[in-house]
């Protein structure tokens, strides 16, 4: 029985997600994009991958009885009231992240999932990463010891239009919250404080829309570990993306994923590819195993390796970060609902 599933959004991720479902998930069937903002272009999309019904109202997809998951691909802001209207209505979720921008919504949002029972996942896809997965294995094997320092480097291609800037929620929220929610998952505990620094040094008209370019976070961990992430909005050189885990024994690093493995020696030295250009190249496979790890949580009952609490303190650490650059001072968690 195939599972049928609607897609609320018809942006560049919902896209990622859908296009995914089609080619990789045999068992499923989309049978709806929804977007209040829906153009043309994108019912032509939709039509190109098979998917007839495409519309602006949601109701259609909570009123539908066939519906058993909704994938939440919208707007930051909507994402919660979906959790809310797919609770009410027995869908099961996945949820793109942030988890939403409201802490109140998510503590709401939270209740509700726990109240109805639904299946829920939080689609942070870095950790469905085959590297990262490998890296989480040998941290909880031991093999390096207990973990003392987490370091994250995320640095995108390019800069994004500043359309994107404007609605965002800055850098700390919406790029950063992917190396926090991998700090909490390579150290094992929670962040107990942190500070953040940094400044619009690529393109200084970020500052006009209350953003910058360039950033810093030092975390803090319940456990005593400290980690350190650095981020640029524009690398020049394409996804620059890596991660260490120091431990009591020794370390554990994943490196860029280059274009090929091809090497080239001579007298001019060594040559190598530069690394895939973003986040669709570098992580094309972690989103399919994301979303057949959620039907595998649907129907066969698994348990979520990405949870809504997981969410929730992936937004936590995002807002003290925010604050702490903001205010310049370090922020204790306890001072986020």
């Amino acid at each position: 029985m195939k599972n049928v599933v609607a897609i609320l959004g018809a942006g560049r991720i919902a896209r990622v997600h859908a296009e995914a479902l089609v080619r990789f998930q045999r068992d499923v069937r989309i049978k709806y994009i929804i977007d209040p903002y829906l153009t043309e272009e994108a019912r032509q999309w939709a039509g190109r991958i098979g998917i007839e019904n495409t519309g602006v109202d949601a109701n259609c997809v909570f009123e539908d009885a066939e519906i058993d998951a909704v994938f939440i691909c919208s707007p930051t802001p909507t994402h919660c009231t979906y959790i809310m209207r797919a609770c009410e209505t027995g869908k099961n979720i996945y949820c793109e992240k942030p988890l939403d921008s409201d802490i109140e919504k998510i503590y709401q949002a939270i209740g509700a999932i726990q109240k109805s029972g639904i299946k829920f996942l939080m689609g942070f896809m870095r950790r469905f990463d085959v590297n990262q997965q490998k890296l989480k294995n040998t941290v909880s094997s031991g093999k390096i010891g207990v973990p003392q320092i987490i370091k994250l480097c995320s640095r995108d291609p390019a800069l994004p239009p500043y359309e994107y800037i404007a609605s965002s929620g800055g850098i700390y929220f919406d790029s950063m919250i992917h190396d926090f929610d991998l700090a909490r998952f390579f150290s094992g505990s929670e962040v107990s404080e942190v500070y953040a620094c940094g400044n619009a040094l690529i393109d200084p008209v970020l500052t006009e829309y209350g953003d910058i370019d360039t950033a810093l976070a030092v975390l803090k961990f319940d456990s005593g570990a400290v980690g350190l992430i650095d981020l640029s909005r524009q690398s020049n050189c394409g996804y620059d993306q890596r991660t260490e885990v120091h431990g009591s024994k020794g370390f554990a690093q994943v490196g860029n994923v280059p274009e090929t493995t091809v090497s080239i020696h001579n007298e001019d030295g060594v040559h190598e590819d530069k690394p895939v250009y973003f986040f669709l190249e570098r992580y094309a496979d972690a989103f399919v195993h994301a979303q057949a790890t959620f039907f595998d949580v649907v129907n066969n009952g698994a348990e979520p390796p990405v949870t809504a609490y997981d969410g929730l303190q992936a937004v936590r650490i995002a807002k003290a970060a925010t604050l702490s650059w903001r205010e310049n001072r370090a922020v204790k968690l306890d001072e986020i609902p």
